[in-house]
């Protein structure tokens, strides 16, 4: 997706064809007889063998269902997606990235889920994945899987620095962070405009990106608090050599941590199996921890990834969709999703099934306390000139941080109002 991620450890491609619109069989949309359901699936969300599974199983146990499943391009998903809500050959089931359901729900054409909510168990549902599934009011976004970042640390460089426990409180993750940057060591890898990160930490001191109030949006990194998170980010990338202009992908940041002088970098779990590929000697070396918070009773707040699952009203098996969805999002399929594809489930109580991982289990810790972008369907746009990385560069390259915050709010408070 444009605006979440996907755990390098799901890079397994479906190999289901792709066609460009339901193959539905409209008009019974009753329980009774044959049913043929479409369902939209992202490439590279699930495995092909994961696929096959669910299909062979919801089909056994729905007699008369059959799945049609298609793998979507997250290329211009959002165009086809709406083009689909507007048609009349709607698929019954679509999987969306969780911070896209406002723009669909926006555009109309989502069967509201909230009366399912309780049968779903939503009380224990992700707040990451939830959340921006709620518009208005209605449960159009059915948590699907989730995935968020996490700290990837060099076992042996700790060791070398003394540190035998990963920190559990901000103060000590910096504390110890400047103990390891030293000498041709990089204490951590922070570039300057990784502001996924960034939006956790001011979350995490009780500010926002951007605020609601009477249905009018307005940026708020300019609030006290925000400041206070951009303030921490701007001490702990001082503790590296990360660019200040530039994110994670320029470069890789898997391959600066490869070179096995950084002691730590903040990536999604995945990011350590890119980093072993690069530099085998690395393997069995590489520790994971939940990005610390304020206090240590529990990690700090981060931005979720991940997928909801959506009912297009046009479907004409309103029943049987939701039973995919229900299926999907249950304790067995999301129990075996989260073994496959070293997600986080979508339940908080499901987060056991994957303990017995370091990074998944660190992720899932972390995902408690989840936050998702602000749900609004401009918020899209927001990404795509992407204010808040400029605001970054210039609060790390010496600008006031206040009257840089507030020229990145007006500009956020303009889009989201457009």
């Amino acid at each position: 997706m444009k605006t979440r991620f996907i755990a390098a450890a799901a890079v397994l491609a479906a190999t289901t064809a792709l066609t460009a619109c339901s193959t539905s069989s409209s008009g019974s949309g009753s329980a009774s007889g044959d049913e043929r359901l479409t369902v939209w699936i992202m490439k590279d969300s699930v495995s092909d063998a994961y696929l096959q599974r669910f299909t062979k199983g919801f089909e056994k146990e729905h007699r008369g269902t059959t799945l049609d499943i298609q793998i979507q391009e997250w290329d211009g998903i959002g165009e086809k997606v709406t083009a689909a809500l507007a048609s009349k050959d709607a698929p019954d089931v679509i999987e969306v990235g969780n911070t896209q359901v406002a723009q669909y729900a926006a555009s109309g054409g989502v069967t509201d889920l909230g009366a399912k909510v309780t049968e779903l168990r939503g009380g224990d549902w992700l707040p990451g994945l939830a959340e921006p599934g709620k518009v208005d009011g209605k449960q159009y976004g059915i948590p699907w899987y989730a995935a968020n970042r996490v700290v990837i640390y060099n076992k042996d460089l700790f060791g070398k620095a003394g540190i035998t426990a990963p920190p559990k409180t901000r103060d000590e993750w910096l504390a110890i962070t400047r103990k390891l940057n030293a000498g041709p060591v990089q204490g951590i890898y922070l570039p300057g405009q990784n502001w996924y990160t960034l939006a956790g930490f001011i979350w995490e001191d009780g500010g926002e990106l951007a605020e609601e109030s009477g249905g009018t949006w307005k940026g708020s990194l300019d609030s006290p608090e925000a400041l206070k998170g951009m303030d921490f980010y701007r001490q702990l990338q001082a503790l590296g050599k990360g660019p200040k202009d530039s994110d994670e992908a320029k470069p890789p940041q898997a391959d600066v941590f490869a070179k096995g002088d950084v002691a730590q970098i903040i990536s999604v779990p995945g990011g350590a199996k890119i980093v072993e590929q690069a530099n085998p000697a690395l393997a069995g070396k590489l520790g994971f921890f939940p990005i610390p918070g304020r206090t240590a009773d529990k990690p700090g707040a981060t931005f979720t990834g991940g997928s909801d699952l959506i009912v297009p009203a046009a479907s004409a098996h309103q029943d049987a969709a939701y039973q995919v969805v229900k299926a999907l999002a249950g304790e067995k399929w999301q129990s075996d999703l989260a073994r496959t594809m070293s997600y986080v489930p979508n339940r908080t109580s499901l987060a056991k099934v994957i303990e017995d991982n370091e990074g998944t289990a660190a992720m899932a810790a972390a995902a408690a306390q989840g936050r998702a972008t602000p749900n609004s369907p401009q918020w899209a746009a927001v990404e795509a000139t992407n204010p808040i990385k400029q605001y970054m560069t210039a609060v790390l390259t010496g600008s006031d941080p206040a009257k840089a915050a507030k020229e990145a709010s007006d500009s956020i408070t303009k889009t989201l109002g457009s």
